[in-house]
């Protein structure tokens, strides 16, 4: 007996509800009806192209648990497309796996109707919040930009925000935090966080889709706009001619938009310079790695968020020995409490030195940047003072650019830090000095084949 279509649509919404959150509920799920269920084929109806392209993006897997639960694994989802009040698109859809849809059925973009209406899911992390974000000399401008662009988002000077600096230093946190408190504070805001990957694959699929328009029309209603990893825009035409679009359509608005990158907005690669001029046109915040004191105040954070005692030689320990990342902070301090709790061990400096020399790689906890260094000075005979020094002779440039560059392969030091061992040098000359070696690998082969004997050097070094 073939299950009546609303029924099916309503138990299946009873799933979902237990799955996602209210507000989200509300906005994509309340709004769908139930066409008809023919085979154990269920046909929903959805306002508009966008709404299909999110579903699939952020539901799916929702979605087909649901279908699963309610019909059986051989339950199929199929779309129809509403355009207007009078014309459907998609009845013909293929029904294969939930969320299938036949994007050639597809001819026109149209504008999203009552867009403006829409609540949007914010995809923000909660627990990313400006309580939970230790501040300290290594962040404190990019934090205290960030508090007053939550208090006052797009009528600040710094719009956009550029937060930059190395990999598990807290940009994410803190772009997240500033999200997270506009929307307590501004309750009509729509914040939307995004990863650049994401927002790419996006703009693919809309391509395909023939959808730019409406894709275009969802992202220039979002009044604080975070956009993750922005550096990821390198090589991407298109992706950046729709970025440059939708952020001057934002930033003539007055709305917000807060970015993260690896680097700053001078040292973006292959991205066009129009769009790196309106990088600079606010404020470009770096984050470095943090002092010991630092290091020591984040890790009380969380061993006082977990509720655990540990002595503080055991911390002084972790602090003095992981200096570069805060996720390798947090990572040592729950492989702390995992070997405590499972094995029955006092956490004390010996579990801590089991744990971190676990948890960091061998080639970081060997390998210093004096030592690679040193054995670039050998290969190419000249003394360690003058790769480290002033001198702008061919040879030792070449060396000290090498060294650079096998520094940030072969250790866990931060561009500054690295920067700072070669006679002060800032990050982006490091940027710039692994790239040149990269260049010369590809059109010089012996030159390649000297950073291949290096390395292998530096390996057999390891496990000497």
């Amino acid at each position: 007996m073939i299950k009546e279509h609303t029924q099916v649509w309503n138990n299946c919404l009873s799933v979902i509800k237990k799955n996602v959150n209210p507000q989200s509920f509300k906005t994509w799920f309340e709004p769908i009806k139930a066409i008809r269920n023919d085979n154990d084929i269920l046909t929903i109806q959805v306002p508009n192209k966008f709404f299909y392209e999110w579903l699939e993006e952020h539901y799916v897997d929702v979605l087909k648990k649901a279908i699963h639960t309610e019909l059986g694994s051989g339950g199929r989802l199929e779309y129809q497309i509403l355009v207007d009040n009078h014309r459907k698109i998609g009845k013909n859809a293929p029904a294969s796996e939930p969320g299938d849809f036949s994007s050639e059925q597809i001819k026109n973009p149209f504008v999203i109707p009552g867009i403006k209406k829409l609540e949007i899911d914010p995809q923000l992390n909660e627990q990313y919040s400006f309580e939970r974000f230790v501040v300290g000399d290594a962040n404190k401008l990019a934090a205290s930009a960030g508090q007053a662009i939550a208090a006052n988002p797009g009528g600040t000077a710094f719009n956009p925000l550029v937060i930059y600096g190395d990999v598990g230093l807290g940009k994410t946190h803190l772009a997240q935090a500033i999200g997270n408190e506009v929307r307590a504070r501004f309750t009509d805001k729509k914040v939307l966080y995004v990863t650049m990957e994401r927002f790419t694959n996006q703009v693919v699929q809309s391509i395909k889709n023939n959808a730019i328009n409406d894709f275009m029309n969802f992202y220039q209603f979002i009044d604080v706009l975070i956009v993750d990893d922005i550096h990821f825009l390198a090589k991407r035409p298109k992706t950046q001619e729709i970025f440059f679009n939708i952020f001057n359509a934002l930033h003539q608005s007055g709305k917000q938009i807060i970015m993260t990158s690896d680097r700053a907005p001078k040292d973006l690669k292959d991205v066009e310079d129009r769009l790196i001029s309106r990088f600079k046109w606010g404020l470009s915040a770096d984050i470095q790695a943090p002092d010991f004191e630092t290091r020591m105040a984040i890790l009380e954070k969380k061993i006082e968020e977990e509720n655990i005692e540990i002595p503080m030689d055991v911390k002084e320990f972790v602090c003095f020995n992981i200096k570069n990342n805060i996720r390798e902070l947090e990572g040592v301090l729950i492989s702390l409490i995992a070997q405590s709790t499972l094995n029955e061990k006092e956490i004390d400096v010996e579990l801590a030195k089991e744990v971190i020399e676990q948890f960091v790689t061998k080639v970081n906890k060997e390998l210093s940047i004096e030592f690679i260094t040193q054995k670039v000075a050998d290969h190419y005979s000249i003394s360690l003072d003058k790769i480290t020094g002033k001198t702008r002779k061919r040879e030792v440039v070449v060396a000290r650019q090498l060294s650079m560059y096998l520094a940030k392969e072969h250790t866990g030091s931060s561009l500054k830090v690295i920067g700072s061992a070669f006679g002060g040098r800032d990050h982006s000359t490091v940027i710039y000095s692994v790239q040149t070696v990269q260049n010369m690998m590809d059109v010089d082969p012996l030159f390649k084949d000297t950073v291949s004997d290096l390395q292998r050097e530096l390996a057999l070094s390891i496990h000497q």
